[in-house]
């Protein structure tokens, strides 16, 4: 089917020229746009813009939608004090107590708040080990149900004992088996032994995919590096070749030395930063200009807002790497970057954002920047096209009932919360 906008005003997300057209869209994952000057007077299928700007959506690098049903959850048993007191008391409570249903009403509203924000591709980091089996497919046909294009994982650890590993890599394997996107999950080296190590980049072989793991987010990690294996977290990963698969996302990166900056910046792998969750988690920030600059941004669970993320790297940015607008706006825009290089499917620039963007002072290619860090904002969304297709029109969803979805994800949120109490 053909989509055809009518009166845009569309910014090129690549060189920020603007230019007053129409625009033709093919439906599809592998599909394109084209800008036209008139729209055939036959044509049905037409979304009139009414003057409004028109650029590529966005997506996230790094998210987990396993942690929708904890906004508002109740405080652990204990206060945590430090991070690895924070996944025991809070995360790995909270993941233990999902269930398939669970998770799949965590996939359709997580999947709602990235529409909504003119998010159209996720790649996401999954945990329930009391539900692994078939959590990666319920993830993605609730993904598919809304319109969202993903790069699905489930992270595997040895914390949970061998039957929850063994039921991780059998999840990946069907899961790609059967066609879809995916990487191969893994916790952070801290969880992770030798074996399900090598497990891991044997299965990402076998399906030429990479690795997706969290890295140094706190010292804990490389503290137990260094005394169980003798080597730095990344020294570790690069043992395994982690580094060597293109693929592969090393998420946070906060806690690293030249020596390991230089071991990443010299191959090229992909980095995820996710400032909000580290400020958060009181984990640090990292100076990432020093690291490489295959750089993408991520939520890391907090939120579902990609225009939020890149502010608050730019803000946060400031006490250690001093960031430029073109530096954060190439961090935002890197997934498309990785995406394509990897020759995933699914953002093709027939995804795109419609922005109901009445700013008091002129927007033009030449400050174009500063109206995306200090202006442009999620409530600007007026209506998000995925693969073609119009997935909000007008700030509603048009592909789900939301009201059904959040009431049914309020119905199970209580149900956890419940369950985490009684751990």
């Amino acid at each position: 089917m053909t989509l055809y906008l009518k009166n845009s005003k569309f910014i090129d997300w690549q060189t920020f020229e603007i230019k007053n057209t129409h625009i033709k869209i093919t439906e599809g994952e592998n599909e394109n746009l084209e800008l036209i000057d008139n729209i055939p007077g036959d044509k049905e299928n037409i979304f009139d813009c009414k003057g409004k700007f028109v650029t590529k959506s966005f997506g996230c690098g790094h998210h987990h939608i396993y942690s929708t049903l904890a906004r508002g959850m109740p405080a652990p048993k204990k206060i945590p004090v430090n991070f690895k007191e924070i996944l025991q008391y809070i995360w790995w409570n909270l993941d233990k107590c999902l269930d398939l249903e669970m998770v799949r009403v965590s996939a359709l509203a997580s999947a709602i708040y990235c529409a909504k924000n003119g998010v159209t591709f996720v790649i996401d980091h999954h945990s329930s080990p009391n539900a692994v089996k078939n959590s990666l497919e319920t993830i993605a046909q609730a993904f598919d149900e809304v319109g969202i294009s993903h790069l699905l994982c489930y992270e595997m650890s040895n914390r949970d004992g061998e039957k929850t590993v063994e039921e991780g890599l059998i999840e990946h394997e069907n899961f790609l088996q059967k066609g879809y996107q995916g990487h191969i999950g893994l916790h952070a080296s801290f969880t992770v032994n030798d074996k399900l190590m090598q497990d891991a980049v044997n299965l990402s072989k076998k399906f030429n995919t990479g690795i997706h793991i969290h890295v140094a987010e706190d010292m804990i990690d490389q503290e137990d590096s260094l005394k169980n294996y003798n080597l730095r977290v990344v020294e570790r990963l690069d043992k395994f070749g982690i580094l060597d698969l293109k693929k592969s996302i090393l998420s946070h990166c906060i806690h690293l030395d030249d020596k390991e900056k230089q071991l990443i910046k010299s191959k090229n792998v992909w980095v995820a930063e996710n400032i909000e969750s580290n400020l958060n988690n009181n984990v640090g920030v990292a100076d990432y200009k020093n690291i490489t600059d295959n750089v993408i941004l991520g939520t890391d669970g907090m939120h579902s807002d990609m225009l939020r993320s890149a502010k608050a790297a730019f803000l946060s940015g400031q006490f250690i790497e001093n960031p430029s607008f073109e530096l954060i706006y190439n961090r935002f825009r890197n997934i498309h970057r990785y995406l394509s290089e990897n020759n995933f499917k699914g953002d093709n620039d027939n995804n795109l954002v419609v922005l109901d963007y009445n700013s008091p002072t002129e927007l033009t290619s030449e400050n174009f920047l500063g109206h995306f860090i200090y202006g442009i904002d999620s409530t600007h969304i007026d209506t998000v096209i995925s693969k073609g297709k119009i997935i909000v029109e007008n700030k509603q969803m048009t592909t789900v009932d939301e009201n059904e979805i959040l009431k049914s994800a309020r119905k199970q949120g209580l149900k956890l919360w419940e369950k985490m109490k009684n751990q």
